[in-house]
């Protein structure tokens, strides 16, 4: 696919994964469009390429808002979501549910412009709770794509109200593939981490308690919970693969297959900015999420010619510089007591 000149819609642009979207497509020349409400988004992750993108603020489940958003466009990468970490996913259930109607609209919407291709960002929560249990093999299995199909038998068992909302998403996408053959691609995202993330999510909250020091360290759930974590640029690659080879809404999965336990990612952040608390305290009342979830990415490397570049102790590095160069203290330990007073 020649990028340049494309006219291209992200939706949730101005997300975490969102703007690093918008700054590679602006780096391939593409015309950009992003379309957020900027109820999770920011204007501050657009800087880089703020001159060179057009920008419409409001709510894509306005039908008005969602045809103006998309006319005139080739190409649409629908990221907009009601969407957060563990904590927020599971008391914002409402919200999460919401989605269904959000993709439903982009998608008719899209439709009916005639755009050409759509990328839609998904999630690892669309896969069976049971299999991410504790009873699983927890370094050995890994999730592949055809075991969230939910026409067959057990796999029904999504990762709650987001999840399902994801998976709704994933089904609607591929009717209108089915029905009308409208070229589409589907992007199972896993525990992304980077850059501009936010402290609702896992990675982003264990770097800024130890940017303020806190001492009890506090970790959700016991600690043993285990992630793939993926670096974001890589997650950005994944996406723009996906747009130019898959056509038929085929769902890819972009993540790693490492198991690393958080309890082992505090441990790195500990060493990597050289503070250790004194006491730890693992908080068993707080969401946890599921025991162990980590990606199958066989279809991905086939498919895409895609796995993943950046390893978690580089990306974690990465991170951690940008979070120490860009954030104040006193406004982290604020946010991190609201967000703890929110759940």
């Amino acid at each position: 696919m020649r990028w340049r000149g494309k006219r291209v819609l992200v939706t949730g642009g101005a997300s975490f994964l969102g703007s690093h979207l918008v700054d590679k497509l602006v780096e391939l020349n593409a015309n950009v469009r992003v379309a957020d409400d900027f109820s999770s988004g920011k204007a501050e992750n657009l800087a880089k390429s703020i001159d060179y993108i057009e920008v419409l603020k409001g709510d894509l489940k306005d039908k008005c808002f969602a045809e103006s958003a998309i006319k005139d466009v080739d190409l649409v990468f629908h990221l907009a979501a009601s969407h957060g970490g563990r904590g927020y996913i599971d008391t914002h259930v409402a919200e999460c549910c919401s989605n269904m109607a959000l993709d439903g609209l982009v998608f008719e919407s899209a439709f009916k412009a005639g755009v050409d291709r759509i990328c839609f960002a998904s999630s690892a929560c669309v896969y069976p709770t049971n299999l991410q249990s504790k009873g699983a093999s927890r370094q050995v299995l890994l999730l592949k794509e055809e075991m969230a199909d939910p026409f067959s038998s057990g796999n029904a068992l999504a990762d709650g109200e987001y999840g399902w909302a994801k998976l709704m998403g994933e089904m609607t996408l591929k009717a209108y593939h089915k029905e009308y053959g409208i070229k589409c691609s589907i992007c199972r995202i896993f525990t992304a981490y980077g850059e501009r993330e936010n402290e609702t999510h896992a990675i982003m909250a264990l770097i800024a308690k130890a940017f303020i020091k806190m001492d009890p360290y506090v970790i959700w759930g016991t600690g043993e919970q285990d992630r793939n974590f993926t670096y974001v640029s890589d997650i950005i690659e994944g996406f723009i693969l996906a747009m130019e080879k898959i056509t038929d809404g085929t769902p890819v999965n972009i993540g790693t297959s490492e198991h690393i336990k958080i309890k082992e990612s505090a441990e790195r952040i500990f060493e990597y900015t050289r503070f250790k608390p004194k006491s730890i305290l693992f908080d068993t009342s707080k969401p946890e999420g599921v025991f162990s979830r980590a990606a199958d990415i066989s279809r991905a490397k086939k498919v895409l010619g895609w796995e993943p570049k950046v390893s978690f102790d580089e990306g974690l590095k990465q991170t951690i510089d940008w979070y120490y160069a860009t954030k104040n203290k006193d406004d982290v330990a604020q946010k991190l007591q609201i967000l703890l007073h929110e759940r």
